[in-house]
């Protein structure tokens, strides 16, 4: 949990210390919503929809309950919120973008045509403009998280993506039903990703069977990284 997600910067930390994998955090979340966050300067703007008194809400913006915005969060021109949404604080939810059963953490960034499903985005995550998760099989089976020397069946119909802290999703790129991102990778635009891939290493190529991964220079200590996935 901890190599993905800097618990210290999400109100959701309470589901996560209690989950056994980061997804588990996804059934539990309508209910914890709807009890409200008890901290000063959220208002209840509609039935369990709670919104820090610093949000900006563009008047288009669409928010279903029950959803909780943070402090200084911005929701933008036509941002969908279809329910079970929590947005941390300072975050981005830009025009267009579809959020639906998800965790962002402080400070993410979805600010371009996004769509964003049953999945989880660590602290100061990016998904650049029109970056997609898909969170259901084709043949609408259970999704399996796909980890080095282990399969994980998690059970789940729906399943998007979890993204690690400071992650960046580049422009375009689809990431398939239980593709884990390691905290500080770099995903080239226009890639199709599924699987996992390593904390602080770039990713340039789409491919089923391996994905070229290279490294991260910013992150030389992580010593993680494997010629393919």
């Amino acid at each position: 949990m901890t190599e993905l997600f800097d618990l210290s910067h999400s109100l959701s930390a309470p589901l996560f210390k209690k989950a056994r994998y980061p997804w588990d955090v996804l059934s539990d979340l309508t209910e914890f919503l709807a009890r409200g966050p008890r901290l000063l300067g959220f208002r209840e703007t509609a039935p369990s929809v709670w919104i820090h008194e610093s949000a900006r809400i563009a008047p288009t913006a669409c928010i279903s309950g029950p959803a909780v915005i943070g402090r200084g969060a911005e929701i933008r021109h036509c941002a969908f919120l279809r329910g079970s949404v929590l947005v941390g604080d300072g975050a981005v939810v830009g025009n267009s973008t579809e959020l639906k059963n998800c965790i962002l953490f402080d400070e993410v960034q979805v600010p371009h045509y996004n769509y964003v499903g049953d999945s989880v985005l660590g602290f100061r995550a990016h998904m650049g403009a029109g970056a997609v998760t898909s969170n259901v099989k084709g043949d609408r089976s259970p999704v399996t998280v796909h980890l080095p020397g282990m399969d994980i069946p998690t059970g789940r119909k729906k399943l998007g993506a979890l993204i690690g802290d400071g992650a960046e999703i580049g422009c375009g790129t689809v990431l398939n039903p239980g593709t884990v991102l390691g905290r500080g990778c770099r995903i080239y635009p226009q890639l199709s990703v599924r699987g996992y891939v390593p904390g602080g290493c770039i990713l340039k190529e789409s491919g089923t069977a391996a994905l070229k991964i290279e490294k991260n220079f910013s992150d030389p200590l992580d010593k993680t990284c494997v010629s393919g996935v």
